[in-house]
């Protein structure tokens, strides 16, 4: 059977991997002319990789990990100290860890948190903990059931002192969701914790060894291709065509450059794409079915990355940083995490400005002017004196709808991979799936979606423990 699905991001390809694994033909179809939807790369005039974000893999995403397997590119995850690192804004120049000890969980997590005392009392701690027990007595049923509450709301409630928001679930937020505490529904950051807290490896964090475009999504199309899938680019959808009992006739592709629309049927059709194209996309008479009406419940997210040259080194450390700023989430040095864009004498820091509301339809200049100023602040010994740091060059790339707002109440807008109709599907990480908006939420979302047509047309494809549960591959 064959298979037309709509946006080569990682849900996108992971569907169609998983589908020509159990016999079906996907063809993929991408409107831009590269690879990957949120997670694409590209490489300018001197030949230096700039990125949609800056992509992190968690010890925590089993069903990434098992597709790295599946593909034979396990070695291209570059996996780091187990730590998390926040700077320390009252002491510029310095850095907070939470070293995990290589012992089970959730007792490796907690002694991380007992050991630091740069950023919490002894009684803030403890009153974190009690705060945290529903959640993890509880399970998951209880934490996402809290998404009626803002996380703010929720720490609130369970009597966590204002001081743990301010100087470590501010910076997971961002991380995370791209928004702060006060917007972020409490589900999110709780479902992250408790997958951190049940997994030894679960917080453990790896790098690609290059730009996802290439050494991920390359590698998928590769496999898709072998078992007699396709892969198009610049190939947009214009338009959903509808039989008379409403179900698809075709995808209608935009001819570029002066060709004509081209028409392609296939027998199952998939909307790979973000939520938000879709519910453009969506045909008149579907709108009117409640299960779609839900997405309008549903809106991307802004964000911004920054990529930033400089003529020296500024940083010697191989890790994800939080940065504690008011402007900037994560940022981390990729001349030192990453393998190919690695430079002994020179530092590229890629940085993610969030909350980006406010910022996204600013210019370039003006987002690059403010993020020097910060910079200043989080590296003092190398932008003050005679002799500062010298900016070479820098990209600034805007996504003004990224993955889902997860603000409280997203939950019940959040769709099921199989739709009312009867031969179309949706993957994407806003679709229901335990990983939430991320690269792993991606993934999972189109192997549950080549799942959903499997079950529907032929055997499953993937047992259960394969979408859930813990990771059992080992993380060196």
């Amino acid at each position: 059977m064959r298979v037309a699905i709509a946006g080569a991001g990682l849900a996108g390809l992971s569907c169609a991997k998983y589908l020509v694994d159990a016999g079906y033909t996907p063809i993929v179809l991408e409107r831009r002319d590269v690879l990957g939807g949120l997670v694409a790369a590209w490489k300018d005039e001197d030949g230096d990789w700039y990125e949609t974000g800056l992509h992190v893999f968690f010890g925590a995403y089993p069903n990434m990990l098992q597709l790295f397997k599946e593909l034979g590119i396990e070695d291209r995850l570059q996996w780091k100290e187990h730590t998390l690192i926040f700077n320390q804004p009252e002491k510029p120049g310095t850095y907070s860890r939470f070293d995990v000890p290589d012992i089970p969980a959730p007792i490796n997590v907690i002694t991380s948190i007992l050991r630091n005392n740069d950023m919490l009392t002894w009684e803030q701690k403890i009153r974190f903990a009690i705060g945290l027990l529903p959640a993890i007595v509880r399970g998951q049923k209880y934490v996402e059931n809290m998404d009626k509450y803002s996380l703010l709301e929720w720490l609130r409630r369970q009597g966590v002192d204002e001081r743990v928001n301010s100087d470590i679930f501010i910076a997971a937020s961002k991380a995370l969701t791209f928004i702060n505490p006060d917007e972020v529904s409490a589900t999110v950051p709780l479902t992250a914790l408790n997958r951190f807290l049940r997994e030894r490896y679960g917080s453990k964090v790896a790098f690609l060894d290059g730009s996802p475009t290439e050494r991920l999504c390359q590698p998928m199309v590769d496999y898709i291709s072998d078992r007699g899938g396709e892969v198009r680019l610049n190939a947009p959808l214009k338009e959903i065509l509808l039989n008379e009992n409403g179900t698809v006739k075709g995808f209608l592709l935009r001819g570029l450059d002066g060709a004509p629309d081209e028409v392609l049927t296939a027998d199952l059709y998939v909307s790979a794409m973000s939520v938000d194209p879709l519910k453009v996309m969506l045909p008149q008479p579907w709108k009117e079915i409640d299960f779609f009406k839900k997405l309008e419940g549903l809106e991307g997210v802004p964000v911004i990355n920054l990529h930033l040259w400089f003529d020296r080194k500024l940083s010697d450390i191989d890790q994800l940083l939080f940065s504690r700023s008011p402007l900037l989430s994560v940022y981390a040095d990729m001349s030192n995490t990453c393998r190919e864009y690695a430079n002994r004498d020179r530092s590229m820091l890629e940085l993610v400005l969030a909350p980006a509301q406010d910022w996204i339809s600013k210019s370039e200049e003006d987002i690059l002017a403010a993020t020097m100023a910060e910079l200043e602040k989080l590296f003092p010994m190398h932008f003050g004196g005679d002799n500062p740091a010298k900016l070479l060059k820098y990209r600034v790339v805007k996504t003004p709808r990224s993955v889902y707002k997860a603000t409280p109440g997203r939950q019940a807008c959040r769709p099921s991979q199989k739709t009312p109709i009867a031969n179309f599907y949706l993957a994407g990480s806003y679709t229901m799936q335990e990983f939430l908006g991320s690269m792993e939420g991606a993934v999972l979302s189109g192997k549950l979606a080549a799942n959903a047509i499997a079950s529907d047309y032929s055997p499953k494809i993937v047992s259960d423990t394969q979408v859930s549960g813990e990771t059992q591959l080992a993380i060196g």
